[in-house]
């Protein structure tokens, strides 16, 4: 097929997508633009797993958009009421028209001589090569891989006779009925499939090599409860989202960084309270790193730990020896009896989709360049890549960064501008890796990250207040940020 000229091509159609998508349609009405969708439908993380209880792992007043309040009365929603809430955004602002699926990007190259990308895109039904060109891309696939997430090989695997089953992978006919089932790890997507799991399995078991940090949240909000009832849902859903965005931020998160100890103690305490002075809390539920060092895991109305006071599920810390026919041997030499082993272990991390990207025929080594404004990387023109935060709901970022992104472009055609790129000197120091976050899946990929400079605009603040007045009101031509 021919080359197809596009203002503005949006790659992803999940939450950052569709965010990008709404803004510029009605920040930017008069740029065409195309968003690139390499599954078949809309979605991404929501449409993509279908484990047990999937849900989210931030209330649904932050991690749903500015521009669509969200009504429901429960503060976690389930995942399929988050994919029916992204369909009704989509069809309600016709961005449906504008997205294309099964597109697999496969290569991005800029031109500073056209002043254009020039995107190489394989369709997965048709088995054809397209090629798209456009003045400015925007990544939006998320953070992770789609098509296999993290799987560690076990000695002994093919000796197991049950099932084995990663989360991202789940078939969609599985028996669990009376079954003894290990789940391995003891992150959100261990806590949420297990309490969900527990009613129908003979017993289910979360081995995890080490603790994790939990914050015991409640299923409604009463104050949006209540402003729902004697006011209107925009009203409520305003008041609620800033509530909780002062709390998990500016407060929780902040006093995590101050006082590790106080908050160690007061997430610790709420496990204590929740499963008695019995349980053994320091070997199972105390972790060894600070708050925030790695994500705390939300279990709305402690739904986890009514499951093992019910002795319907079982915590064990331990290391993993081996597969056996009939389960796991451990490290302490127990024998974990099962019929089915989940392996919650996690994902396998990218940025910018690990497409391949080259500036003017040079290979573009995005582990090499900082991050500006965690938003563009250095020396890369015309590009945006969309990255949630860490700390709080994935959506504030990436609204953020969706707006950002139309008042970078109206800017660039108020001016008569053709591009911006932003550019380091050998004033700007390095401060390390640009995600400092000390889980699995963070550490793993670690080598694929830009980097952060040692102050603004390259460092990644992870504070959605000072990034909003930044993002909303600040100056948009700044020294490090240049135009063409």
């Amino acid at each position: 097929m021919g080359s197809k000229k596009i203002d503005i091509v949006i790659i992803g159609a999940g939450i950052s997508g569709i965010a990008a998508a709404y803004n510029i349609k009605n920040k930017c009405p008069n740029k065409t633009y195309l968003l690139l969708e390499g599954r078949d439908s809309i979605g991404g993380t929501w449409d993509l797993f279908k484990y047990p209880g999937i849900r989210s792992d931030s209330d649904m007043c932050t991690m749903g958009y500015r521009f669509k309040p969200w009504v429901g009365k429960k503060v976690v929603a389930d995942g399929p009421s988050i994919l029916e809430y992204l369909k009704e955004i989509v069809s309600e602002n016709k961005i449906d028209q504008n997205i294309r699926f099964n597109q697999m990007v496969d290569s991005a190259s800029w031109s500073t001589e056209k002043k254009e990308w020039s995107l190489t895109i394989n369709s997965k039904n048709e088995q054809t090569t397209d090629h798209i060109t456009c003045d400015f891309v925007v990544f939006c696939g998320g953070y992770y891989n789609y098509s296999q997430g993290y799987r560690p090989k076990f000695l002994g695997e093919n000796d197991f006779k049950g099932q084995i089953i990663h989360p991202q992978q789940w078939p969609s006919t599985i028996d669990y009925k009376n079954k003894n089932v290990v789940v391995i790890g003891s992150g959100a997507t261990a806590v949420t499939i297990i309490p969900s799991m527990a009613n129908e399995t003979k017993h289910i078991t979360m081995l995890q090599r080490s603790p994790t940090y939990y914050i015991i949240g409640p299923e409604e909000d009463p104050l949006g409860n209540f402003l729902r009832k004697y006011t209107n849902d925009k009203l409520a859903y305003i008041v609620v989202r800033w509530k909780n965005i002062l709390f998990s931020q500016w407060f929780f998160f902040n006093r995590a960084r101050a006082q590790p100890k106080k908050v160690k103690e007061w997430l610790i305490d709420q496990v204590k309270n929740k499963l008695g002075p019995n349980y053994n809390i320091e070997k199972h539920f105390t972790p060894t790193y600070n708050p925030w060092d790695q994500r705390i895991c939300l279990v709305p109305g402690g739904d986890f730990f009514d499951a093992i006071n019910e002795k319907k599920a079982t915590v064990i810390t331990d290391h993993i020896e081996r597969f056996t026919e009939h389960g796991i041997t451990l490290k302490s030499g127990k024998l974990l009896e099962a019929d089915m082993i989940i392996t919650a272990t996690g994902l396998n991390m990218e940025v910018a989709g690990d497409i391949n990207i080259d500036i003017d025929g040079k290979n573009l080594d995005i582990s090499s360049k900082m991050f500006y404004k965690s938003m563009m990387i250095a020396d890369v023109p015309n590009m945006v890549v969309t990255f949630g935060y860490t700390n709080a709901s994935w959506t504030l970022k990436a609204d953020l960064t969706a707006e950002y992104t139309c008042r970078l472009i109206n800017h660039i055609d108020k001016k008569g501008y053709d591009y911006c790129v932003a550019i380091t000197d050998e004033t700007i120091e390095e401060d390390g890796v640009w995600l400092d976050f000390t889980s699995g899946y963070v550490e793993r990929a670690k080598h694929k990250f830009p980097k952060q400079g040692a102050k603004a605009p390259w460092t990644n603040t992870q504070q959605y207040l000072s990034d909003l007045f930044a993002v909303r009101y600040g100056r948009i031509k700044d020294k490090d940020l240049k135009f063409f």
